[in-house]
């Protein structure tokens, strides 16, 4: 009997509810503005807002690095609304022939009822087949005639088995990294392989090609010559790259290479960030590891190289939903910790520790920076007296109020929150309710008339900068929480004024 209890018990542990704060003071840091506080952002989930330009990740379940079931409750909230799964040849046919998207459906589907659609990635290899590769990272391509034949025919039921459900497709994680073997040509001949035959099932299908360890010039260039040489680029939508660097906002020089090799060769082709993000504390493998990450560098990273990424041009990702459980993966000892929320390992059914302050700060930035937002790029109406910080333009879509987010790129997110000001200039007249909004809290302050001056068309704005992510703009566009008010006995047309 208590054998029983213990197995029942064992089976809904990963079932748990979502524990998520959303009141005004659910990030709390050491920084000090001096500025009138006017509220906080409101947090706003999947079905209120649409933020086409995001993508979650939510990988590695094809490998059993991490239990959709134990964060499937934290989607939702954070209002992202598309996620990256890796399908897993090796996972979905244990036996040549027989194919079970049993633990596949349980992602896809549930997340098709939120309203997030499911961007798949058809990655790594399957030893099932001689010839046919592993199922790690690096594994290389399957190789032999039989492996490749069972490749297409699987791929083949795949998409059947999601046409209608899932549009969006990646072929393969990171092809060109180091100690995989691939070439360029190798890796063209696969990926033409592989979009035929997607196309001969879902032929409107959203295709990346790669996800390529980072946007590498000398392998988007021959890639893409290839391409047009062939006639095969109406084949792809998009090449997909991970970005991974100590200072968030480096390698976008790589990016801006590849982004024109791709414009002369493939021009149909666009750039994405495939995979992004940082770790929450020291851990001895993954990208970024060995290095002191804390939870405040981490939620500072994120958000600088997603709206980065944004204020590039490019769709953005945020690895990861989760803390990932490496042990069964050569040269990787025990969970690393990418996840917006912390996570215990198998054996305690990769349960929900606590969330992060990650969660809560992209969180914020998509209750912001989402579709009724379009970014101009490069920015072209707002400039910054610093000159260690970079500046993005972006404007209300439906009332045309600009907002400008800008910090401080000079280094790799420091672990304290020390605030200098700055000279924010942006071309057009004085805002209507001007404030400055700290993204990694969500605090919205008021900026005080002496902050401000304005002349012939332009206006200046005396605000802090720091090496996380804030912005000015309009109080009028923001959608706040104002129970600040309501704690103090303040009233609402007060908050409002």
């Amino acid at each position: 009997m208590i054998l029983n209890v213990a197995i029942f018990l064992a089976f809904l542990l990963p079932l748990q509810c979502a524990v998520i704060d959303n009141t005004p003071t659910r990030v709390e840091t050491q920084i000090d503005i001096d500025m009138e506080i006017m509220g906080t952002l409101r947090p706003k989930s999947v079905s209120e807002i649409s933020s086409s330009r995001w993508t979650l990740d939510c990988a590695g379940m094809d490998r059993e690095h991490s239990d959709w079931r134990a964060v499937r409750g934290y989607i939702e909230p954070l209002g992202i609304a598309r996620i990256r799964q890796q399908a897993g040849w090796a996972r979905c046919e244990k036996d040549p022939g027989m194919y079970d998207f049993a633990w596949l459906d349980q992602c896809v589907f549930d997340a098709r009822k939120m309203g997030v659609s499911v961007w798949v990635e058809l990655s790594y290899g399957n030893p099932v087949y001689e010839g046919g590769g592993g199922r790690h990272l690096n594994a290389g391509f399957p190789q032999s005639e039989v492996a490749l034949t069972a490749w297409d025919n699987w791929v083949r039921a795949i998409a059947e088995h999601y046409k209608g459900v899932v549009n969006d497709w990646c072929i393969w994680n990171e092809p060109n990294g180091a100690d995989s073997g691939n070439t360029v040509q190798e890796a063209t001949d696969f990926a033409i392989r592989t979009a035929e035959t997607l196309r001969s099932v879902i032929p409107d299908a959203k295709i990346a090609a790669f996800a390529l360890t980072y946007a590498d010039p000398e392998w988007i260039g021959p890639f893409v010559q290839e391409l047009q040489k062939r006639g095969k680029a109406h084949l792809f939508n998009t090449i997909a790259y991970h970005h991974y660097n100590h200072n968030p906002d480096e390698g976008y020089e790589n990016v801006e290479k590849s982004r024109a090799l791709v414009a002369r060769y493939a021009p149909n082709l666009r750039l994405m960030q495939g995979e992004g993000g940082t770790q929450s504390e020291w851990c001895r493998n993954g990208a970024l590891s060995n290095t002191f990450w804390t939870e405040l560098t981490q939620a500072k990273y994120d958000l600088r190289r997603s709206l980065g990424d944004l204020g590039h041009g490019d769709d953005t990702e945020v690895f990861h939903i989760c803390d990932l459980e490496y042990r069964a993966v050569k040269h990787h000892y025990g969970l690393v910790r990418y996840g917006l929320l912390k996570t215990a390992g198998q054996a305690e059914g990769y349960r929900v520790l606590k969330v992060k302050m990650a969660y809560y700060a992209i969180q914020n930035a998509v209750s912001v920076f989402n579709d009724s937002l379009e970014c101009i790029s490069p920015a072209t109406t707002s400039s910054i007296s610093d000159n260690k910080s970079v500046i993005y333009d972006w404007v209300d879509r439906t009332t045309g109020t600009p907002l400008a987010v800008f910090w401080d790129a000079s280094a790799m997110p420091s672990n304290k929150s020390i605030t200098r000001d700055a000279e924010v200039t942006i071309v057009a007249e004085a805002l209507p309710n001007p404030v400055w909004v700290d993204l990694l809290t969500g605090n919205v302050y008021k900026i005080d008339p002496s902050r401000i001056r304005s002349a012939k068309g332009k206006t200046t704005y005396r605000v802090p900068v720091y090496d996380s992510p804030a912005f000015i703009t309009s109080m009028d566009i923001l959608t706040l929480d104002y129970s600040w008010f309501v704690r103090e006995g303040k009233t609402m047309e007060r908050a409002r004024r």
